[in-house]
């Protein structure tokens, strides 16, 4: 049973690969697993992230970018990075859970709009696979 993981996304912003992960997991989880997100310097979803999320029928307007600070004394079952920046600092958190490390370009800083789209699909289809995987994974974890 995948009902009490909890897992943790880390980005450097959590603005746009970091909320579309979490967005992902809490779609293809169905609420068997505990999903939120945060970052070392959180700003705002980005308007693309979004937008690409739409396209996918997952809306993660109600998702908040927040601090990682926010979860410092949470334990985490998978803890899993999706930046490199992240990847050096993320913190160490209580429990003993696995850490991951999803390193994906960050497409906020493409300039050209179509170009920067286009990557934000290509991180969410990439993100799905992922997700599909783990999800995968944790089923046949709970079988042994």
């Amino acid at each position: 049973r995948l009902s009490p993981h909890r897992v943790l996304f880390v980005c450097t912003h959590n603005s746009a690969r970091s909320q579309m992960a979490e967005g992902l997991l809490r779609h293809l989880g169905q609420d068997k697993i505990s999903v939120s997100s945060a970052g070392s310097q959180p700003t705002r979803i980005h308007p693309d992230a979004i937008h690409t999320m739409d396209q996918l029928g997952i809306d993660i307007r109600e998702q908040q970018p927040r601090p990682l600070a926010d979860f410092a004394e949470h334990p985490f079952d998978t803890v899993i990075t999706v930046c490199d920046r992240a990847r050096e600092i993320c913190p160490t958190f209580p429990g003993h859970g696995t850490q991951l490390h999803w390193g994906f370009r960050d497409p906020v800083v493409i300039q050209e709009e179509q170009e920067r789209r286009l990557a934000f699909q290509y991180i969410a289809g990439r993100l799905r696979t992922r997700i599909e995987y783990f999800l995968v994974s944790l089923m046949k974890e709970s079988d042994h």
